[in-house]
């Protein structure tokens, strides 16, 4: 028995299984892309903590300030890798089906974090201070 298939070179059983046709090679490399950029700024999130908590002096009177500052830096990093990998396998399915793609949640959820956490850093650099004099 011969399986028929497409121009695209899918096999009629892969369609109707609902894995769709192949996209065009440049929408499947762009979303490649974009994962591996939400990946490297993971690694990057993962290095800063890493580097706050072990290279940053501690700040007098807020020895614990390193690890508030650094820590949710590295947990955002790995939040990071995974949600990235969750939108790239929703993007190329998307584009598989030719559906429409989703909105990405990844800009809103690392500029909040991140603004949070810059906001502690600031309060422990101030709270420092504050303990010098």
């Amino acid at each position: 028995m011969t399986e028929r298939t497409s121009s695209r070179g899918n096999s009629a059983a892969t369609r109707e299984a609902g894995d769709g046709c192949e996209p065009d090679a440049r929408f499947t490399f762009a979303n490649e892309r974009t994962f591996l950029a939400w990946s490297r700024t993971s690694l990057a999130l993962v290095v800063a903590g890493l580097a706050i908590v072990q290279l940053l002096p501690p700040f007098p009177g807020v020895p614990w300030g390193r690890h508030v500052i650094g820590t949710p830096l590295i947990l955002l990093g790995a939040a990071l890798a995974v949600i990235s990998y969750l939108e790239w396998k929703t993007n190329q399915r998307a584009l598989r089906r030719g559906e429409p793609l989703s909105r990405s949640r990844l800009p809103y959820f690392l500029a909040f974090t991140i603004a949070g956490i810059a906001l502690v850093a600031a309060a422990l650099a101030l709270l420092s201070e504050l303990s010098r004099l």
